[in-house]
Order: structure tokens, then sequence, then C-alpha cells
């Protein structure tokens, strides 16, 4: 009988862009678009500079593309780099129920690998549906059990998908592809422990991602062997990184192929965890309506459920004063107040200034939450509020769904005007065009020479 990681190989090895619905085409061009315009904002901003400069140190060229590098670098090198970039806001799409960063892992290594090795936009729409199909499978089998052991399953999930695209660029078969994943398993990584101080590893998670699904697939190509039962076997990665919790890896797969799960990704309207986006949302509803000001707030309870709490509420002393820009990002009190006092959540909220804003420090304290779960597993970041007028009056709004998600979707204008304002910090308009003409129309282009103006990015 094959294993899992055989049986994801020869799903990988077989797929071709004509047996995938347009509708999972459509999905997964349009997360590729964002997925590249909020790595452009990043670079724009000044953001996760550190690894395109790490890279050129060994003074590496080849033929892909890095966000705002105009020489080209190697694949891996690329891939990292903009991986880091499209995760560096932490504005990037998340699958709900595995709680996976997809496109930020799987596009950077499916890109880089395309332009490498000179395939199609129709090969390279392939991969990256393959990739997501892998990461987010791989995911859901563990749900939010990756972050209840401390892992970031962007990280160790998220380079099985890179590992899968990079091996359907390559045309490798089902039995290399297999090899692939075995490899990239011992190359899965990413710890949550960035939020004892609100440093930057997380955002790495995406780009480690990417370069060692590169690396994965390269090795296999060159003969490299990785354990078949990678995925499955009693010293395997969900043995191991789930320490014998029960998984349901058997019927993620058992539908590869028939079911599609790259339209469940989620896009964020808010460059921050996914966790801050229910009870921001439910919080701009009472603001819109009129019933609640910054000004006569006497307290208020946000709703999450577990693994919310310990992603963006506790500990509450650290949440109150964020100590860096993205320590801000998982702050349920700073998104809120600062939704509060200035009616807005975007990218200019997470900077050393915005943070110190002592208007909005002053109301984080009046932030507590309440428990609630919303579903047994964390399938769409439901959250809501409760205020607590000056004036003794309480309102209050819910999402089940948070915006973004497949069961309350922003429209594809929403998605492509998201994608014009991140990535116009960084391109002019002939470029920004150029590159959302040549994503959109992936399954019809005969190469990816578009990619090139990633290179020509602005940043500060």
């Amino acid at each position: 009988m094959a294993t899992a990681a055989q049986c994801v190989g020869d799903f990988v090895a077989r797929l071709t862009v004509e047996s995938i619905p347009g509708s999972v085409r459509r999905a997964a061009a349009l997360h590729a678009l964002d997925a590249l315009g909020c790595g452009l904002a990043a670079h724009a901003l000044g953001e996760a500079g550190y690894a395109s400069a790490a890279v050129q140190e060994d003074g590496g060229t080849g033929p892909a593309t890095a966000i705002g590098s105009p020489a080209g670098l190697t694949p891996g090198d690329a891939a990292f780099v903009n991986g880091t970039l499209c995760h560096a806001l932490d504005f990037d799409d998340t699958h709900p129920n595995s709680v996976v960063h997809v496109s930020a892992g799987v596009v950077p290594a499916a890109v880089a690998a395309a332009q490498a090795y000179g395939a199609s936009g129709a090969d390279l729409l392939a991969a990256i549906v393959a990739g997501n199909e892998t990461s987010i499978r791989l995911g859901n089998a563990g749900g939010g059990l990756f972050h209840a052991r401390g892992f970031h399953p962007t990280g160790v999930c998220g380079v099985f998908g890179a590992a899968a695209a990079a091996a359907r660029i390559r045309g490798l078969d089902g039995a290399m592809t297999a090899h692939a994943l075995g490899i990239a398993g011992s190359m899965a990584s990413g710890l949550l422990e960035f939020l004892a101080d609100g440093s930057e590893t997380k955002r790495l998670h995406a780009g480690w991602a990417a370069q060692a699904g590169i690396a994965a697939a390269r090795l296999a190509a060159h003969g490299a062997t990785g354990p078949a039962t990678v995925l499955d076997g009693a010293r395997g990665f969900l043995a191991a990184y789930l320490h014998g919790a029960d998984t349901d890896l058997g019927t993620q797969l058992a539908d590869l192929g028939d079911r599609w799960v790259t339209p469940e990704i989620a896009y964020k309207p808010y460059p921050a965890c996914h966790y801050t986006h229910a009870p921001v949302d439910a919080l701009a509803e009472l603001l819109e309506s009129g019933s609640v000001h910054a000004e006569n707030v006497e307290s208020i309870v946000a709703f999450t459920d577990a693994t919310g709490v310990s992603l963006v509420c506790a500990p509450a002393e650290d949440k109150v004063r964020p100590r860096t820009p993205y320590d801000a990002k998982f702050s349920l009190p700073y998104c809120l107040a600062h939704r509060l006092v200035h009616g807005r959540l975007d990218v200019t909220s997470f900077t050393p200034e915005a943070i110190g804003d002592e208007r909005v420090l002053a109301l984080t304290p009046k932030v507590r939450y309440e428990l609630k779960q919303y579903a047994p597993a964390p399938d769409a970041f439901g959250g809501g509020v409760r205020v607590t007028t000056t004036q003794g009056r309480t309102f209050e709004s819910e999402l089940r769904y948070q915006r973004g998600g497949a069961e309350n979707p922003l429209s594809e204008e929403d998605v492509i005007g998201k994608y014009r304002t991140n990535a116009g910090l960084a391109l002019g308009d002939d470029d920004l065009r150029a590159l959302e003409d040549g994503l959109l129309g992936l399954a019809d282009a005969r190469d990816v020479t578009f990619m090139a103006v990633l290179g020509r990015a602005k940043g500060q």
C-alpha cells in the first residue's frame, strides 16, 4: 500500500493545469497576486531588508528574481528573500483550519523554480496548486495542534508544499517527488517563541520553507532519497511534531484531486495576526453604527478561541504595551485600541511611532478576553467584542466567519484592489500592471519572464 508521501507524490507529478477546475485556477492566481503584492509592500516599507542583505553577502547570482534585487539570484536565495518579504507584514493569506500561511511559502518557491527551469505559466499555476493542496492538507491533519506544541504551521507544513511546487516545476515523477517530500521532512522548522519578545523570526519561516523546498526537490532530482513514511511513520512528521496526538491524514489525502482546498484560503484585510480580524471588524461595525467612540469606552471584552488567546491575548502584560511593531501585530488589545483611536488598521499602524501612541496605549488596558469556541477546530477565525460605555450601555457584535474567508469572502475586485495598493508602493504603473496581467493570465502564458519586474521594486 502506498504511503502518504507516495500518494502526494503521484498527485503532484500527474497534476496538469487542464485537470484543475477553473475556479481553483482563478483562486490560485489571485492568491499568488495577493502574496507578491504583500511582499512588494514590505520591501517598499523597508521591512526584512536583512533577508536580501544576507543572501547578497555571498555574491551568488542566478536566473531567479528577488523583490528589489535587479541582479538575478540563485533559485534558493530568491525563494528565501521573497518568502520572507511576502510574510513580513503578516498581511498574506492564511488557510483557516490548517492555520498555514500558504502562499508565502509556496508561491516564492514555485516562481523561483519556474524562472530557473523555463517553465510555462500553466506549469507555474499547476505547481502553485500542487503546493497549496499539499501544505493545507498536512496542516489540516493536525489542525490547531501544531500551535499547541509551539510550532508554526507555515514553516513546518509549508516546506512540504514548497517542495511539491518545486518538484512539479522540475517535472519529477511520483517516486522522485515522494523522495523530495521525504527530504523536506528533515527541513521542517518554525518555532512560535518569537511571541516571547516580539522578535522577527516568524517572517523568516516562510522564506526558509520556500528555500528548503527548492533544495529538497533539487536533491531528489540528483538521486537523494527520503523516507517514504516521512509523513505517516512512527518517527515521521506528524508523530514527532504532534507527539502522538490523533490526526486524520488518511482522510485528508483520500480525495486529492477530487476536492480542492485552495479556494478555502482566506485573504487578510488587515496586516496583523488573523485572530485579531473578526474582533476588529466587529468593533468597526459598532463604530460605524455610531454607538461607540474612543472617548466613551469603559471596557471591551474580546471573544476568541483557545488558539487566539495564546497568540493575541496572553500574557496580558505583553499585549497591552507591545514591545516591537511585530509584537503589535499579535496584540488584540493594541489592534482594537488603534482601530478605536484612528478609525483604521493598516500598514501604517505597525511602525515604531504608531505603537508608542499614548492615546492608543491608554485604551489597551481596558481590553480583556472571553474564551469562545466557535467550532471544534480553528476553522474560520471567528470573533467579536462586547463594549461597555462610560454611560453604562453595552453593545455587542460578532463575526462567526472573518472577512476574507470562503464563508465571508472579499470580492475579486477587493483582492485586486489590495494588490494594487500594496504593489503601488514599490512598482510603477506599467510594472504593476504587467505583473497583474501575467499572474491572472498564467494558464495561457508561454513563459514567466514578466516576473522580472519584481527586481525593479523600489524600497526605503
